[in-house]
């Protein structure tokens, strides 16, 4: 559609948080009555219309701040007040608005077709007005419980004759005149609070299919004011074969049909006022429950999950052939993407690379190094979003390609291979897949067939081979936001149907976008509720066996609490799953507009002690590694050179670094004792601490579990560098890439050998490059490439992508053009191997692997600490109970002691120790049986208790229980 242009050539002022003192004046050309629209990916507010000549910059907070054109017209400071809700209706009796009336008067003002506008006389368009009384004292408390970040808003009373059920389908605003009726302020209104108090429901949703035939639907959708359902034959019909109209009661619009429908696709026409646009929009929406979609995502499947026509042969008995698992402390968690497992792999058939199928091939490369995992004890495979999220077409005639071939022969630091990836990188099939658009339905570029059954049919079969080679499946969930908004987004859902309920709001009414963009919000009812029903789809439906939640943090702690309450209680013979076998964990991070309980107890690190819920440790990754993902990449660690080996960045005085390292290390002991808040430890200062009293910089405690699965330790994740890219810009120029590969592995002992629940990314073990890219969630294939044919790890493919990575490209190309950076095939298979070993050492005792906080505080020690201590090796010892230790019970038949020494030094490490002299001590038989010769080098002397570890390397003693 052509747009008319209206230029204004007359001074406007941009107010800003950047111009209060000296407004700019400028000439600006602007589409009339078109919208500043941004796209999915922006953090800017969502759509506005433009008569009011307004728009939206990035604050430093988690919400877009308004800019406004000031341009002269009658009342224009009211012009644009319906673009705002910043009051809320957060009872049936009650509005809460941030006003102060004095002696004048409010308004509530309706309009069933969203007719309402300010004029010079006050608000025009409404069918309907009532006076609010303005109420003494303050919202009651369970309100602001619910709204914290609202306690200070004062109470409007609601006449208590209203039909309020009705009234919520309209265009609504609240205004307020002063003694003499001149208009003073107006706004419209946020709605959660008075629909969960009026429409909170916990009937079926969604298609439900009756025993005797038929299938019913139910959608949730109190301010709709009609909907209908277009039922069509094929997914690609332009016209439906029925229409048919839903009926409501209270809130909730259902209708039955034959079931002839089975195996049809449909899509709901709901008609619905929405904020955004401040029209009465006719929305075409799939099913927020949804089960099956179309080949181009534009119909919902209705399918019956339950129909053996779904379920690969032997679906049924799966329950009973899971791997075994007898404590969450066993878990272990290896992180992968589905498509860059198989897209590369060579031994894959074409038509099953990148897909849920290439799992189910047991003599692909990457099956059989799956298996070498699971075979030395490897117990979960945490796999990447595969949800249907946006950014990546299902039907992959329309994706476009690179011709490799043009690539691979290249310099190792050029920009054009980052030039051409990105060239299509919103047009190919690689995305992480962290922007959500229906939460319950496998995605369907996975699949060999993204129309009808078969994403479902192939999901299962995927699980189903995952388990039996031994390996758990963990399904990686994105709760906290969503792909898109508004009503006519075709990946916007939620807010087509429920439009300013389901995304959660700042107080001026806009979408916050703390966590990417379109936070949801868990404290509503009905999202909460959505977000249980899905998990338990996901795990009746397809087996799984845990979650990773996605920025867990912006989730209330209560929706994740109940999550775990309602699938520990699914039973094998009532629901064909054991939901007490089921680990949820997830990014506890605390930051954004849910920060510190800005709209309730937030599902964050520290308001998660005492659940069983873990969560990510992020102070042992960056005292490990160095810095945070946040601050200078050459910022060194405890592995990678700090004070003892520099790499020319400026870290401070000498005594600034001894401070830095002996901190770091402080970090990690406590970290491998699980990060238990109550568990003490002889600081680096000499004084007894507990792991809360151990602080970060910010004065933060470091530690926050109250048991050890409420820990997930790791050093490297699909966000920000793989673990040797990130080793491989910290470490100094000069080293050898045999030492790099030796700090690689000591990386993934610290974690392997660690109390809590170790998680590695897919490749740590096969020494993986990104060729330094740090966010490659959209770098295609070509930066993401697993080989599990071992011949390389994909390091000098190129500069990483220029979007993320410029700014260090002059780090970046010094070390992509140095040939001795690169590891051969050597290293990586060595790499493996030790890798291999650290599994099956975590799995020889159950001293690895204590369940309990009592049983990691008594037989967990630390020595080499105090202020005496040598810096950069860390010894753990963990004792079992024996005849002479009798208060502490006796776990492990095999081991009465165990020693392990981590030494991060470049050179051999000795340590002497009077309390470990006349012990039986060996290396652990695996260590006995490596191909790593250094670490058969490392001596026990029993005469004086003494240790000698060679230089980066981690050494495992252990005492054989006698009798």
């Amino acid at each position: 559609m052509a747009l008319t242009l209206l230029t204004l050539t007359t001074s406007v002022h941009l107010l800003d948080s950047t111009s209060v003192a000296r407004p700019r004046i400028f000439a600006a050309t602007f589409p009339l009555r078109s919208r500043f629209r941004r796209p999915s990916s922006s953090i800017f507010s969502p759509t506005h219309r433009s008569e009011s000549i307004r728009c939206l910059c990035a604050s430093s907070s988690s919400a877009a701040s308004p800019m406004q054109f000031e341009v002269s017209t009658p009342n224009s400071q009211f012009l644009d007040s319906l673009l705002y809700s910043r009051a809320y209706w957060v009872t049936e009796g009650v509005i809460a608005w941030n006003v102060d009336v004095g002696e004048g008067s409010c308004y509530l003002y309706a309009s069933r077709v969203a007719g309402l506008s300010f004029s010079e006389d006050g608000i025009d368009g409404f069918d309907f007005r009532v006076k609010l009384e303005a109420e003494s004292g303050s919202l009651r408390t369970n309100v602001v419980e619910k709204f914290p970040h609202i306690g200070n808003y004062k109470p409007f009373k609601v006449p208590s004759d209203l039909d309020v059920r009705d009234l919520v389908k309209s265009q609504l605003a609240i205004v307020c005149f002063d003694a003499e009726g001149r208009l003073i302020e107006g706004t419209g209104l946020q709605l959660p609070g008075v629909l969960d108090e009026l429409f909170s429901y916990d009937g079926p949703l969604g298609a439900n299919f009756t025993p005797g035939g038929g299938v019913s639907l139910h959608l949730w959708a109190p301010t709709a004011q009609e909907v209908t359902v277009c039922i069509y034959k094929n997914p690609l019909d332009k016209s439906p074969m029925e229409i048919c109209p839903l009926e409501e009661v209270n809130g909730v619009w259902s209708t039955n049909g034959p079931s002839s429908w089975e195996g049809c696709y449909y899509v709901y026409k709901v008609s619905v006022y929405h904020p955004s646009t401040l029209k009465v929009e006719t929305c075409y929406a799939n099913d927020p429950y949804a089960r099956g979609l179309s080949a181009d995502a534009s119909k919902t499947y209705l399918l019956n999950l339950d129909s053996d026509d779904l379920k690969p042969e032997g679906w049924e008995k799966l329950a009973d052939k899971k791997p075994d698992l007898r404590s969450y402390s066993d878990i272990s968690i290896y992180e992968l993407h589905v498509r860059d497992f198989s897209v590369s792999d060579e031994t894959v058939e074409p038509e099953h690379r990148g897909g849920y199928l290439a799992f189910t091939l047991k003599d692909s490369a990457g099956v059989k190094h799956l298996q070498k995992l699971a075979d030395a004890g490897l117990t979960h495979l945490h796999l990447l979003p595969t949800y249907q999220f946006g950014d990546v077409d299902d039907e992959k005639e329309n994706w476009k390609y690179i011709d490799t071939s043009l690539l691979e022969g290249l310099p190792p630091d050029s920009a054009e291979a980052q030039a051409r990836v990105t060239e299509i990188q919103n047009d190919d099939g690689f995305n992480w897949g962290y922007n959500p658009v229906l939460w319950g339905v496998p995605k369907g570029s996975y699949a060999s067939d993204p129309t009808g059954p078969c994403r479902i049919i192939e999901f299962r079969k995927m699980v189903q081979a995952l388990n039996r080679i031994g390996l758990n499946v963990v399904l990686d969930v994105v709760y906290n936001h969503l792909h898109a908004n508004g009503p006519h987004n075709k990946d916007s859902v939620l807010d087509k149907i429920v439009p300013g309920y389901y995304l959660r709001r700042n107080n001026d009414g806009f979408i916050e976008n703390s966590t990417c963009v379109n936070n949801t919000a868990s404290e509503h009812y009905m999202v909460d509720r959505l977000i249980r029903d899905d998990l338990l789809n996901w795990v009746v439906n397809y087996k799984v066996d845990g979650f990773r939640f996605d920025l867990m943090g912006h989730i209330m702690k209560d929706t994740m609490v109940k999550a775990k309450s309602a699938i520990g209680n699914l039973r094998k013979e009532t629901d064909g799953v054991d939901g007490s076998r089921i680990y949820i964990y997830g990014e506890g991070w605390n930051f954004g507009e849910v920060a510190n309980n800005g709209r309730g107890v937030n599902a964050s690190q520290f308001n998660l002690t005492g659940t069983g819920i873990g969560s990510f440790n992020d102070r042992i990754r960056d005292a490990t590694l160095g810095g945070s993902p946040f601050g200078h990449p050459l910022q060194q660690g405890f592995i990678t050179g700090l004070l003892l080996q520099p790499n020319g960045h400026d870290h401070g005085s000498e005594a600034t670094q001894q401070l830095m390292l002996s901190t770091a290390k402080d970090h990690i002991q406590i970290g491998m004792a699980a990060n238990l808040k109550d568990y003490v430890l002889t600081n680096h200062e000499g004084k007894e601490v507990k792991g809360s009293e151990i602080l970060m910089h910010d004065a933060t405690p470091v530690a926050y579990a109250s048991q050890p699965t409420e820990t997930i330790n790791y050093v490297s994740a699909h966000d920000n560098e793989t673990l040797f890219d990130i080793i491989s810009l910290k470490t100094p120029m000069e080293i050898s890439v045999d030492e790099r590969c030796r700090i690689n592995h000591l990386a993934s002992s610290m974690i392997a050998l660690s109390q809590g629940i170790p998680f590695f990314h897919a490749g740590d073990e096969i020494l993986r490059s990104k060729s330094l890219d740090r966010d490659s969630y959209n770098s295609g294939d070509w930066f993401n490439r697993l080989d599990f044919s071992y011949k390389s790890n994909n390091w000098g493919v190129g500069l990483p992508p220029k979007g993320k990575n410029e700014h260090s490209w002059p780090l970046i190309k010094l070390r992509l053009q140095d040939p001795s950076f690169k590891p051969q095939s050597s290293h990586i298979v060595s790499t493996l191997n030790s890798f291999l070993d650290l599994l099956r050492i975590r799995y020889s005792s159950p001293l690895f692997r204590l369940d309990t906080a009592k049983a990691i505080k008594e037989r967990v020690r630390f020595l080499n600490t105090g202020p005496s201590s040598v810096p950069g090796a860390i010894v753990m010892s963990i004792e079992d109970g024996h005849k002479g230790m009798a208060s502490v019970s006796q776990i492990d038949p095999v081991y009465s002691f165990v020693v392990v020494i981590f030494n991060a030094r470049p050179s051999e490490f000795s340590f002497l120790s009077p309390a470990l002299k006349d012990r039986n001590l060996e290396l652990h038989p695996v260590q006995v049986k490596s191909g790593d010769e250094i670490v058969r080098k490392s001596v026990y002397d029993a005469f004086s208790g003494g240790f000698t570890v060679p230089a980066r390397t981690t050494t495992v003693f252990v005492e054989v229980r006698k009798g």
